[in-house]
């Protein structure tokens, strides 16, 4: 009889962390859904800004290599940027991102001086270097910036997170994609995204 038992405990076992496994799946795909409707409506073409200057740009770090260019991702979230101020959807960019002088590894004065570089005056552009983590932007515009309404810019797939984050903070804000091509590991930047949004759910809830 001991044998039996034992199995029976271990099927008793394996139901459990099935459960659990499927719980966890559902309240993911829920939560994602849940962040992904209530940015949703908030995530416009540039020309659809209302009305316009709207603050801020709000531009969200990336990676930078050695030589100190922009990786695809950021020098599109750069650019972007740029055209809102250029067509006067905003009236100054503020760049937030990584910046470790241990490491030697800077975000955002890279994207400041390719900013300048399109011809955007340096006393309309700011810089966060404590920017860490999309939910630090966030808090560090609000508390550090006294940002209270701007226009995230970043892809399509981070977009929804980022404006959902602001937006739940008390910033009145709207986002604008900045894909112009195809990156790399895109299947690995959605999956990874589909966890930070639940995790950043959770921070918001916290946080209030």
């Amino acid at each position: 009889m001991r044998p039996a038992k034992k199995g029976g405990r271990f099927r008793a076992l394996l139901r459990g962390m099935l459960l659990i496994v499927v719980v966890g799946l559902i309240s993911t795909l829920l939560i994602n859904l849940y962040v992904i409707r209530s940015a949703g409506k908030y995530i416009v073409p540039a020309e659809d800004i209302p009305g316009a200057p709207y603050g801020c740009a709000l531009i969200l770090g990336a990676r930078v290599y050695a030589s100190g260019s922009l990786s695809p991702m950021l020098e599109d979230r750069v650019l972007a940027g740029v055209e809102l101020y250029r067509q006067g959807a905003v009236s100054w960019l503020l760049m937030s991102g990584d910046y470790s002088a241990d490491r030697n590894y800077d975000e955002v004065g890279p994207m400041r001086d390719t900013a300048f570089s399109q011809g955007v005056p340096l006393k309309d552009i700011d810089t966060d270097p404590s920017g860490y983590s999309t939910y630090a932007s966030m808090y560090r515009a609000k508390n550090v910036f006294a940002v209270d309404r701007m226009v995230v810019v970043t892809q399509d797939f981070h977009l929804y997170r980022a404006v959902y984050i602001a937006r739940a903070m008390g910033i009145d804000a709207y986002g604008v994609a900045a894909d112009r091509r195809d990156y790399k590991n895109q299947w690995y930047n959605c999956l990874r995204e589909s966890l930070a949004r639940v995790k950043d759910f959770f921070a918001v809830m916290i946080a209030e």
